[in-house]
């Protein structure tokens, strides 16, 4: 292989692909980037098994070969080289890739692309098309609600299902659950619903920029893996296999107190009780007060024995019962975070029930949290 290449595309591209690298692994192979032309242009490539990452760069090529490089050596050595152009020579007898950029030169030790794990190629022809702009809001909305802990890798996931021209999104780690909806513009003929690790779709949100217009999601059968192809790149993801939970049932049909707040004034109180709360057990108290003859007020406060006690009230219209009832802070501004609209609705029953958060104007996400024991 002979290419040569602009520093800040080659640099680019090993930011994007560089998320997949195994960094412990019993195969060395896996800790390496794959460098390969493609088509006239530069292919990098790099999986951990479970997540695989693959994009294309513009490059010229005079020769064309496949190398797998240490995907920190290159990468640091890529992003430190200040020359505009950067040449690329591979000696396959040696395997070692030769990489020139002004007066850098830089000898890099490799392994044969023949031990790099194949990457499966989507049929797009066969794959969904998906808004990016919509699908990434969709994604920001529901995987922070997914569970970090390994024990229950169902709930690692976020479960996508497709049915004919609507999609929903809904992940939970057993305290909180948060659902989005959406339409299609070309409605599917078989039904698609799958559990996608959460870490995946970060990852994609990340690679799939706001410039470009659609992604294909593409879902071969049998093999139990996702691939998602966008302008210049691709990630395949190992799907997870299992029962999620029916979140449906968990969600509350009515309440008794329905409370109206402005999203940012809200999100403000939630911040600054934090303060004090992430010391303690992060509890946050709301207290729910409506207003006889006017707008009703939430007094948000939060306490703890090592820094003190914070209290900010938030005015609010409010129907219904007061109720004293407390969360986890971190929960309601995680979710707080991702809410578009200025106002947002708190819907409560009792302390000890699940509560509803959702977007006033917005009816397709839908935010369920459960309240904290009051000490």
């Amino acid at each position: 292989m002979k290419a040569s290449v602009q520093q800040q595309h080659l640099a680019h591209g090993l930011a994007i692909v560089s998320k997949a690298v195994s960094p412990r692994s019993t195969l060395p192979v896996l800790a390496n980037i794959l460098i390969a032309s493609d088509d006239g242009r530069l292919r990098l490539s790099a999986t951990n098994l479970e997540l695989g990452i693959t994009c294309w760069i513009p490059a010229t090529i005079e020769d064309a070969g496949a190398i797998t490089v240490p995907a920190r050596t290159f990468q640091d050595l890529v992003n430190t080289l200040t020359g505009e152009r950067i040449d690329l020579t591979l000696d396959p007898r040696t395997q070692t890739l030769n990489v020139r950029s002004g007066s850098s030169n830089t000898d890099i030790k490799g392994i044969d692309a023949q031990e790099f794990p194949p990457i499966p190629v989507p049929d797009l022809s066969e794959g969904v098309s998906l808004n990016v702009n919509d699908f990434k809001e969709m994604i920001q909305q529901v995987v922070f609600a997914a569970s970090t802990d390994e024990a229950r890798p169902v709930l690692q996931g976020v479960l996508l299902n497709i049915k004919e021209d609507q999609i929903t999104m809904a992940a939970t780690d057993g305290f909180r659950i948060s659902v989005r909806k959406g339409l299609l513009s070309n409605p599917v003929r078989q039904e698609i619903s799958v559990i996608i690790p959460a870490r995946a779709l970060t990852e994609l949100a990340r690679i799939a920029t706001d410039g470009e217009q659609m992604l294909t999601m593409n879902v071969p059968p049998g093999r139990g893996q996702v691939i998602f192809h966008v302008k210049d790149a691709e990630l395949v993801s190992q799907l997870i296999d299992g029962n999620f939970p029916d979140y449906r049932a968990i969600i509350p049909r009515s309440y008794k107190t329905h409370t109206v707040l402005s999203t940012p004034a809200f999100l403000k109180a939630c911040k600054q009780a934090e303060i004090i709360a992430r010391e303690g057990n992060n509890v946050v108290r709301l207290n729910i007060l409506p207003g006889s003859d006017s707008p009703g007020v939430v007094e948000v406060s939060a306490q703890s024995e090592e820094t003190g006690a914070s209290q900010i009230q938030v005015d609010a219209n409010i129907e219904g019962s007061p109720l004293l009832i407390a969360f986890n802070v971190k929960f309601l501004r995680e979710v707080l975070d991702v809410i578009k609209t200025p106002s947002v609705a708190l819907e409560t029953n009792q302390n000890n029930t699940p509560a509803t958060i959702k977007p006033i104007g917005d009816d397709d996400f839908v935010h369920v949290i459960m309240p904290m024991h009051l000490g």
